[in-house]
């Protein structure tokens, strides 16, 4: 399987960003990691073990980029509107350098997006503001409520990145319908701290009449790396 290193200088973060490219050809997947993870985390975690197949015969490419979290959400060292446009900046830096980067690499038009925990919010919010660039998002065990991390404060730039809000007031309808020609499938298991979260997404996307799959796991799968592996493995490939 080809593994590639890759870093550049981010204009957007204003420092280098490092990434691992996993693959030769084939649809381009963008790999969030969870948490405060780092872009070798999928690797770390067996996640690109169990892809293998696809990998290694030119289905797809995955491109696991680093997160900011510990300098934007996580970050109780600064206010939360600065936390917030710290956010805003890892948005640009995916939306301008990081898709610009995958496409140029691969023959295949649009991307997939996928991430498990925390991951699966990054995931979900860049291809709910960016349908257009994405053909399929795989959102594993994830919430999509970002104001606990706002120690109550709120205002734009808070809306406009938590989806529970944005979407439900979203009515343009020709923005409405590029979300729906997106594959979104979201994923947890019965005994998922993050299943009631994933249902309440799915309960938005109906109300919006977006096309998706809701998948519960069920015989007491947890929010945890052996589950993840089992369901990247069930949903790339569709």
């Amino acid at each position: 399987m080809r593994r590639e290193y890759i870093k550049w200088w981010s204009p957007n973060l204003g420092r280098e960003m490092e990434m691992l490219v996993f693959g030769h050809a084939g649809t381009p997947v963008l790999v969030f990691p969870s948490s405060m993870g780092r872009f070798h985390e999928w690797e770390d975690f067996k996640m690109v073990e169990s892809c293998r197949h696809q990998l290694e015969n030119g289905f797809n490419q995955f491109f696991c980029v680093d997160s900011v979290d510990g300098e934007s959400f996580y970050n109780r060292h600064v206010d939360p509107y600065t936390r917030m446009v710290r956010h805003r900046q890892y948005d640009a830096y995916i939306r301008d350098e990081v898709i610009p980067f995958m496409r140029d690499r691969v023959v295949n038009g649009r991307v997939i997006a996928t991430g498990a925990s925390f991951g699966a919010y990054h995931a979900l919010n860049v291809t709910l503001k960016y349908p257009g660039q994405f053909v399929k998002l795989i959102a594993m065990s994830g919430k999509y409520d970002i104001r606990n991390f706002m120690d109550g404060f709120y205002d734009d730039n808070v809306y406009f990145n938590n989806p529970v809000d944005y979407l439900p007031g979203l009515n343009d309808h020709d923005f409405l319908e590029r979300i729906r020609t997106v594959d979104i499938r979201l994923v947890a298991g019965d005994a998922d701290i993050c299943l009631e979260a994933g249902k309440h997404f799915s309960g938005i996307l109906f109300n919006k009449g977006i096309p998706h799959q809701m998948d519960v796991w069920g015989h007491g799968v947890v929010h945890d790396w052996p589950e993840w592996r089992n369901m990247i493995q069930k949903h790339l490939p569709q």
